[in-house]
């Protein structure tokens, strides 16, 4: 059976989800959403940079959406600097009926535990209501901190601990408003931006450990965080803008899920802005950047997923990676039981179909 699907968001992530809908023969895409008045009346295939036109328009508005009735909503708009506004979004599409594949509020990928009642409650009681399901996922948080250390936890006698690094680059990654606003990149170091604010690391990344713990069986006693910052030594450009001297140029952090005093369950980022900086944190697998999982037990485990593509660098490829993931999670997504879904209770997940037997040849809207 064809899954009808609107797409909502065409930014870094939804363009290549959209790529991804328009090829798969198992969905017919029925409706784009778009935020910016300069995309209305677009086609589908323009946004997604695909030659071939779709014949479907983009429009506004979330009634446009519901009235169209989709079995599914591919749910990629940015939520960092709007969650109230995505919150409500998900609530009426989920109690509506529509189930939802999304990119973010990252929280949800496993929320019990992270998420206050008033905010959890709602999605929830919307899901009852419509009998409709959300999965929230991408690569991090996503399938490099939930399906791979799973997939490595079930070979294990015991776990000491598993820690979850992204090892990235972030140079080439072209969002003013994540790197700059909520990073707080490029500002003077005396500055405490949004993801540093208390709390904010274990609310963005709690759902990590914590879905790990609950793969594990065990229940943690609390999630704590750290973060050091280190300044440019010199004013460079990135492609988001300039870095001035003395401003931050680097970032690491860890948020940890403790049992008595021991972390257990560990999900750190290492992100630089030069590859010359902070020599002596982690280094990546690639040049550019990696995913790595270490487990601690018997056996002990180190492994390195390392992303590049023939169309992009390093973070392209994990933009195609985070969104390929929703779009795969569609038909498991719409048939499962409703509420809020994880990598815990869905089925595995795979892409179908070679290359050649797809709707768009290999390389297009890359």
């Amino acid at each position: 059976m064809t899954v009808r699907v609107i797409h909502w968001g065409t930014g870094n992530v939804g363009r290549h989800a959209l790529t991804g809908v328009l090829a798969d023969p198992r969905f017919e895409l029925i409706g784009v959403h778009v935020s910016g008045p300069d995309k209305v009346g677009l086609d589908a295939a323009e946004l997604a940079g695909l030659a071939t036109p779709s014949g479907v328009r983009a429009t506004t508005g979330i009634e446009e959406v519901l009235a169209r009735r989709p079995d599914c909503v591919v749910y990629t708009a940015m939520t960092d600097n709007r969650l109230p506004e995505a919150l409500e979004d998900l609530r009426r599409l989920l109690a509506a009926g529509i189930n939802v594949v999304a990119s973010a509020p990252v929280f949800l990928q496993y929320p019990w535990g992270v998420l206050p009642a008033e905010l959890l409650d709602p999605i929830e009681q919307a899901a009852a209501q419509g009998a409709s399901s959300l999965f929230v996922n991408g690569i991090d948080p996503g399938f490099a901190n939930d399906l791979l250390p799973l997939a490595l936890l079930g070979t294990c006698r015991y776990v000491e601990q598993v820690r979850c690094l992204e090892i990235v680059d972030y140079s080439t990654y072209d969002n003013p408003a994540v790197m700059f606003d909520i990073m707080g990149f490029g500002k003077p170091m005396t500055e405490t931006p949004l993801l540093l604010q208390p709390g904010v690391l274990s609310l963005a990344w709690g759902s990590v450990v914590r879905q790990l713990a609950a793969g594990l069986g065990i229940e943690l006693d609390a999630v704590t965080q750290e973060y050091q910052r280190l300044p440019a030594p010199e004013t460079f450009d990135i492609d988001s803008g300039t870095i001035e001297a003395g401003t931050a140029a680097a970032l690491r952090f860890e948020v940890r899920g403790m049992v008595g005093d021991r972390a257990v369950t560990v999900l750190e980022h290492v992100t630089r802005l030069r590859a010359d900086l902070a020599p002596d944190w982690p280094q990546p697998a690639r040049t550019g950047g990696s995913y790595r999982v270490e487990v601690t037990g018997e056996p002990n485990y180190t492994l390195d997923l390392a992303m590049f593509s023939d169309h992009g660098d390093h973070n392209h490829a994990s933009l195609v990676g985070t969104a390929m993931r929703l779009v795969n999670a569609i038909p498991a997504v719409v048939a499962a039981a409703p509420g809020l879904r994880t990598t815990l209770d869905l089925p595995l997940v795979t892409g179908t179909g070679l290359a050649d037997a797809r709707r768009i040849p290999p390389g297009a809207g890359e």
